[in-house]
């Protein structure tokens, strides 16, 4: 079983929009039973909250339900998951020191910024954090994160030589 973990700075926005959006996309290529999938932040604010009202609503609008309550990352992520997709430079930097506090087991190879996977990045290397802006910032980051988590599932595929059992349904 391979676990992703999806890293922002609150887990409310941008990180259980990448874990919801990916666990759609793993369940419909008929690996759910191969990969799971989690969220967490590396700040403490919002801690068993539900996601952004925002964030929900545009996940709605995509026929995707967040029910995911805020955590903070921790020391046993590291043990726990195989991989680590930040939404932001800065995340990525707290993921890279807590592994070198903590176990050191994990390697460039297994801790990424998620739009290293966007086909469309233009060198933009964060998902923008939408929680001081408007809808259209939401939007963006559903869109940014629904291209990467598709590219993501592709490397993973690929990596481990995972076989994809397409369901019926498609991600809209």
């Amino acid at each position: 079983m391979l676990n992703v973990l999806f890293v922002c700075y609150g887990n409310i926005c941008r990180s259980p929009v990448a874990e919801g959006v990916f666990r759609t996309l793993v369940a419909e290529a008929g690996l759910d039973e191969q990969i799971q999938t989690d969220s967490a932040g590396t700040a403490s604010f919002h801690i068993g909250q539900l996601p952004d009202r925002r964030t929900r609503e545009n996940a709605l609008e995509h026929g995707l339900t967040l029910t995911h309550r805020a955590r903070r990352l921790i020391g046993e992520d590291l043990a726990l998951f195989d991989y680590f997709v930040a939404m932001d430079e800065m995340n990525l930097e707290a993921i890279e020191k807590l592994n070198y506090r903590s176990t050191g087991l994990h390697t460039a190879d297994t801790i990424f910024l998620l739009r290293e996977f966007d086909p469309d990045v233009n060198d933009q290397p964060n998902v923008p954090d939408p929680y001081y802006e408007g809808p259209e910032v939401f939007e963006e980051v559903y869109q940014i994160t629904l291209r990467c988590c598709r590219q993501l599932l592709t490397y993973l595929v690929q990596q481990h030589n995972l076989t994809e059992r397409k369901s019926d349904s498609v991600n809209k």
